[in-house]
């Protein structure tokens, strides 16, 4: 007996590709038929498919993957949404070993679980359950339910298609981060907790704190986004945060202060 199920969990990978963002291109800006923008792909990879193959080389450990652009709405079918490609680390030995040898298999694979969805977001993508299971980790999808739940129990954050669905309008992983910030989190916990360097995440809270000090002048934000070179969303997103989120005291003791000082 056939598995409908599983069956459309295939076609589901099986839409992520490069070729069916090529067609679905091609579709909508020449408005041609679904057999038309096929016969004009295979016309492409007839002729161009030997320059194909000199994309720069990856580090060690390091693979390419396409992967759901995480500025689509997760409303849209992945048929129809926007592919991008990302590189993950599926293998680090300086910094997988020493978890296997201290905490063991599950733990090493749950670590690399949150390095390489935080590492797809990073890059403006977003993985799946099934994307993980069957074609990174080739695993059964159980296992990653199951080792998501315990990252949840952890309170670490694991952005997956399925997460950020939930959780509304995409938030850029800056705001994300941002949002741990003013919550008390400090560098380092935010740093373990999202793959992030610290350097980085202290240049996120950087920006955030120049947003809210050029809100305070009276700067709009197609200025604050000029004079911060960050985008207007993200702004949008670190005005909303000072505005609606709930900011520990320690946190606004600090934005006060820089405030003060800029008077």
């Amino acid at each position: 007996m056939i598995n409908n199920s599983s069956l459309q969990k295939w076609s589901r990978l099986e839409t992520k590709s490069l070729d069916n963002q090529f067609i679905n291109d091609i579709i909508n800006g020449m408005n041609c038929s679904p057999f038309e923008a096929k016969s004009i792909l295979d016309t492409v990879h007839k002729v161009y498919g030997n320059f194909f193959n000199c994309s720069q080389e990856l580090a060690p450990g390091k693979a390419k993957f396409i992967v759901i652009s995480a500025e689509d709405s997760p409303s849209k079918k992945l048929s129809k949404a926007t592919k991008i490609s990302v590189t993950l680390t599926i293998n680090d030995d300086k910094e997988d070993l020493p978890i296997k040898e201290k905490e063991g298999v599950v733990a090493l694979r749950q670590h690399r679980l949150s390095r390489i969805c935080n590492e797809a977001f990073m890059q403006g993508g977003l993985l799946t359950v099934e994307d993980i299971a069957n074609r990174i980790f080739c695993c059964g999808e159980r296992t990653i339910v199951r080792d998501l739940k315990d990252l949840r129990n952890k309170n670490i954050f694991i952005p997956l298609r399925s997460s950020i669905k939930d959780m509304g309008r995409t938030l850029s992983h800056r705001s994300l981060i941002v949002k741990e910030w003013v919550k008390g989190a400090e560098y380092t916990d935010i740093a373990r907790k999202t793959n992030h360097s610290v350097k980085a995440i202290s240049n996120y809270v950087g920006k955030f704190k120049q947003v809210v000090a050029l809100m305070k002048d009276g700067y709009d934000i197609h200025t604050i986004a000029f004079l911060t070179k960050i985008s207007k969303r993200l702004v949008g997103e670190y005005i909303d945060i000072k505005a609606h989120s709930t900011i520990v005291l320690s946190r606004k003791h600090e934005l006060e202060t820089l405030l003060k000082k800029r008077m």
